[in-house]
């Protein structure tokens, strides 16, 4: 019998994605009892099963979309002539994307990059802040699950080095720097994100869209760039702007991961 926790707890430490796919109901003649279950990876390796046949791999095929689109999927299936099976039993089931929780780099520890660390703890967000003033962390009070990078400003090598780019990856920009800022999002731009923003006028934000398409020959400009960062809730105070960043990743998050 399949050790699933542990099966689990070893594709989490390799920070490995899976999709679990779990059976919630049978009714009829199934090839499969309540409580079946089976692991899918991203390369289509499985672990366990579900009955076999073209109902698993009806599964399969789900549960990659599941890893893809990073959302929960309900399925129900009949076992009838499309499956090449005269049962006719019905098999409901759960497919849940596991090992994928966005994770937040926060470039830039000011009075609003720490409000947004704090009002982020005990949601689905990893958090990472990042800054390259030297002592700069021994003077903040965070919370245990906030990963602090120190950066070094003259090797901005560090800064990329502290990113794990990719489609969970979420990244917001706001330093002291002006300079740091458009280096960071050049930096970003050439790397995969699921949400990049940038705190700002819209005035920067026209001046970082002619420098990226002129100076780094990055045609999309600031296209793919959310500045001013935050939803329009009104509040001009560092706390009040922080719950509008915060507001807007998580209103990210759960649209991607939710089904309509």
């Amino acid at each position: 019998m399949q050790n699933w926790i542990e099966l689990l707890s070893e594709f989490k430490q390799k920070q490995k994605p899976v999709a679990f796919i779990t059976v919630t109901k049978c009714l009829g003649s199934t090839p499969c009892v309540v409580g079946s279950r089976m692991l899918v990876t991203e390369n289509k390796d499985i672990h366990g099963t579900i009955g076999g046949g073209k109902l698993e791999f009806k599964a399969i095929d789900e549960a990659i979309v599941a890893l893809k689109e990073n959302r929960i999927i309900e399925s129900t299936y009949t076992l009838g002539p499309e499956f090449e099976q005269c049962c006719g039993g019905k098999v409901e089931f759960i497919i849940e994307p596991m090992n994928q929780s966005p994770e937040l780099f926060l470039f830039g520890a000011g009075h609003i990059g720490v409000e947004i660390c704090k009002l982020l703890v005990d949601t689905p967000f990893k958090v990472n802040l990042i800054d390259s003033r030297d002592d700069w962390f021994s003077n903040l009070e965070l919370d245990s699950s906030v990963t602090t990078h120190q950066a070094n400003e003259t090797d901005f090598k560090s800064f990329k080095d502290a990113v794990k780019w990719g489609p969970n990856c979420y990244v917001l920009v706001l330093t002291h720097n002006h300079a740091i800022d458009f280096d960071l999002i050049t930096m970003a731009l050439q790397n995969e994100t699921k949400f990049l923003g940038l705190i700002g006028s819209k005035t920067k934000k026209v001046r970082f869209n002619t420098m990226l398409i002129k100076e780094m020959d990055i045609p999309e400009g600031m296209t793919n760039v959310v500045c001013p960062i935050g939803l329009d809730i009104g509040g001009d105070t560092p706390k009040e702007i922080a719950i509008s960043v915060v507001s807007q990743l998580l209103q990210v998050h759960y649209k991607c991961t939710i089904e309509k």
